[in-house]
């Protein structure tokens, strides 16, 4: 039996029943009663790409053995999948539990992600080694090196884009290319604190919005609760900075180059003024050029997700036009595709 994503399941069932296997870890488990006074069984189940929730009625083969499971276990299930008045359900489904090397590539998610997530965090690295401020470029290295573990299964957001293990990677990832790309049509723009502002814009994310080492819960923190993301992020880049300058103290003045405290407190801006308004939580409007840069770069990257996203998940209310996915602000549309020409387009014919 193919083995799936959940979101791949969930696709091709919309239109006809499908006989799958998936990988997922049961994020919930809870007994239930029936309207007869009977039990069920309540199980949340997610990978990488989504969740579904199951429902084992107390007289299924497999309810016992369901009813052992506990939040965090790695099981398989197979069966025909097919969407119903429940949503996405199995039927004729059995289950078992994974094996070690299973666990470990589904928490990595489908191929096709762990390999962009590869690739978009060498970029991150890439770009970070290539910066010309001795500085910035340090400091970068410095939370890389003691954070990236955390920072490559933490996600972007809890909900509205980049939602998953490895997110924040991908967004930060794009953001930095974009800004790379329109800081080539304002040169004026100083590129090393532009992309520096880019990795570490979100990095109080890593206490708010970060994923368990092994599972797909991303579990709420008295840190992150408190505090959120921007000052957490303030906070942190303080104290990386310390720790740079007490390892070369000769960095905080070197010749012909901006000062250290200007840096800093530039850089500091760039975390405080990213979310563009007082009202969605930024304790300081943006008052540089690159803070307005990086805070229309960070919101147009949010944006186009979540366009992906309704585009791969929403259901169609009419050709073309898709239900609306919070906080977009109305249906969204399906693209115009670009025109080819008769030359590109014959071209594309042949081969």
């Amino acid at each position: 039996m193919e083995l799936l994503s959940l979101r791949q399941i969930r696709q091709a069932a919309s239109d006809t029943p499908i006989a799958a296997a998936v990988h997922v870890q049961v994020e919930r488990a809870q007994l239930k009663p029936t309207k007869s006074g009977s039990e069920f069984l309540e199980l949340k189940l997610t990978d990488a790409t989504d969740h579904v929730v199951l429902r084992v009625w107390g007289d299924a083969p497999a309810f016992a053995q369901a009813r052992a499971l506990g939040a965090g276990a790695f099981i398989e299930v197979q069966g025909d999948w097919a969407t119903s008045t429940y949503g996405l359900e199995p039927r004729q489904w059995s289950l078992r539990g994974l094996e070690a090397e299973e666990r470990m590539a589904l928490l990595g998610g489908p191929e096709d992600l762990r390999v962009k997530q590869a690739r978009d965090y060498a970029n991150i690295v890439g770009l970070i080694d290539g910066l010309t401020d001795p500085r910035l470029r340090g400091l970068g290295r410095l939370f890389l090196e003691e954070h990236g573990e955390r920072f490559r299964r933490t996600g972007a957001a809890r909900e509205y884009h980049h939602a998953r293990r490895g997110g924040l990677v991908e967004h930060v990832a794009q953001m930095m290319r974009a800004a790379v790309a329109l800081a080539r049509v304002y040169p004026d723009i100083n590129v090393d604190l532009l992309v520096s502002g880019v990795l570490f814009h979100d990095c109080g994310k890593l206490w708010e919005n970060c994923y368990e080492r092994e599972g797909f819960t991303m579990p709420y923190s008295e840190h992150g609760e408190l505090m959120g993301h921007i000052p957490l992020g303030i906070e942190l880049v303080n104290r990386l900075w310390r720790r740079l300058l007490e390892v070369d103290p000769s960095a905080a003045a070197p010749e012909a180059m901006p000062p250290a405290e200007s840096v800093r407190l530039h850089l500091l801006h760039l975390i405080g003024a990213h979310h563009g308004e007082h009202q969605f939580g930024s304790p300081v409007l943006p008052r540089t050029p690159e803070a307005i840069l990086l805070h229309h770069v960070d919101n147009i990257d949010a944006k186009l997700e979540m366009l992906a996203e309704t585009y791969a998940t929403a259901p169609l209310l009419a050709p073309q036009v898709f239900e609306r996915r919070r906080p977009m602000p109305g249906n969204p549309v399906r693209p115009l595709p670009g025109y080819a020409g008769p030359a590109e387009a014959g071209a594309a014919e042949e081969s």
